[in-house]
């Protein structure tokens, strides 16, 4: 960290998420929504039109032409990241998203398991074809956790998640985690027949290597590499995966753009107690053990400093930042709450330039980061050829 008597400008406890959104009311009328009300009963709503949609500047993964802030779902259906929302809020979120401007919708199959494709496909229903939907294949769904890419494998997956998601493509579908014992190029391969076949749009990779990708990209181009990222977990800068996308003119997804949770700046540094293994991944992750919660601080107050200087929250400046890292970048924050929803969405009216980006830049590199990305099981699985 920074010099230790580096003085440090707080914000009162009131100062939270959703507070800062009602008093800076930062869309105005717009983030009011009215047409959230045509969906209060979301068993009936598919055959209602949505009365007003919001515009979201257009970013490009590949050839794929998408909001610059996409939508993870993950969260919805727990096990994950906690016990989800029931299936009516889960609708009522996806759509408002939509209403948000958001037209590109993140899930997977094992996110559930299941359970999670099947809400994106009914939430979104009633205007297929004016989103994005991205979905996962490559786990084995069995307890075991393990990995299964084989190409009969993939061919069976995508008829149960089109099903699923009620639809007769995947606009852009990720293998989930590299399998080493299926070649890339196979893998690649398979998802190119089902391109021809016009099952799948685009082809993506989700935590694979510089060198997979390159291997992958000369069978059939990659759209989008999908990896976590965030002002506090910068791997893919070093590790040449970003990079990669660049040279190889591959859009980037971050997953988890803020931090996991942490970076809101809204947490307990004893949260950790709470999770409960049996459906919270962090209940083992180094990140949130209370002693890194509380070393990790000062990168909340910096976000929380900087954002007040320019009406925004560390959650949005999180966002704009990643955002104005590359034009080819988008971030899929995910939640169960509709106040942080709206709050997320806002983040994409903050457009930071090169000077403050510059002033963040050097704010940032006097902190250091504590606590590794994830535990050491979920690690296996990650950037290895």
């Amino acid at each position: 960290m920074s010099n230790k008597n580096e003085k440090k400008d707080e914000l009162p406890d009131s100062y939270g998420r959703r507070e800062f959104i009602t008093k800076t009311a930062l869309f105005g009328a717009a983030l009011s929504l009215g047409g959230l009300t045509s969906w209060a009963n979301p068993l009936t709503a598919q055959s209602k039109k949505i009365e007003k949609v919001l515009k979201m500047k257009t970013r490009k993964l590949g050839k794929l032409e998408v909001s610059q802030l996409g939508f993870g779902n993950m969260t919805l259906s727990g096990g994950h990241y906690g016990p989800g929302v029931d299936r009516e809020q889960g609708i009522r979120i996806i759509r408002k998203a939509y209403e948000s401007g958001v037209t590109f919708f993140d899930t997977a199959e094992v996110y559930g398991p299941y359970a999670n494709e099947e809400l994106v496909g009914e939430a979104l229903a009633p205007f297929r074809d004016k989103v994005a939907i991205a979905t996962k294949f490559g786990f084995k769904i069995d307890g075991t956790n393990g990995l299964d890419s084989r190409p009969e494998h993939i061919r069976k997956v995508v008829e149960q998640s089109l099903k699923r998601l009620k639809t007769d493509r995947i606009d852009l579908y990720y293998q989930h985690r590299v399998d080493l014992t299926v070649p890339i190029e196979d893998v690649a391969g398979t998802i190119k027949d089902l391109i021809r076949e016009g099952k799948v749009i685009h082809f993506g990779l989700s935590e694979p290597t510089a060198k997979t990708i390159h291997r992958a990209h000369a069978v059939q181009p990659i759209s989008a590499i999908q990896t976590e990222y965030s002002i506090i977990e910068r791997s893919v800068e070093r590790n040449g995966v970003l990079q990669a996308c660049e040279d190889l003119g591959i859009g980037f997804v971050p997953w988890g753009p803020l931090g996991q949770g942490f970076l809101p700046g809204t947490m307990d540094v004893n949260i950790q107690a709470t999770f409960d293994p049996k459906n919270n991944l962090r209940s083992t992750f180094p990140r949130f053990s209370p002693i890194v919660m509380k070393n990790n601080q000062p990168i909340i107050d910096l976000l929380r400093k900087f954002g007040a200087e320019r009406g925004a929250t560390p959650a949005q400046v999180a966002l704009a930042w990643l955002m104005a890292q590359k034009p080819w970048i988008v971030p899929i924050p995910g939640t169960t709450n509709l106040d942080h929803l709206s709050e997320n969405v806002g983040a994409a009216k903050l457009e930071l330039n090169a000077s403050e980006l510059g002033v963040l830049q050097t704010a940032l590199s006097r902190l250091e980061v504590y606590g590794g990305r994830m535990d050491a099981k979920q690690m296996l699985q990650i950037g290895y050829d």
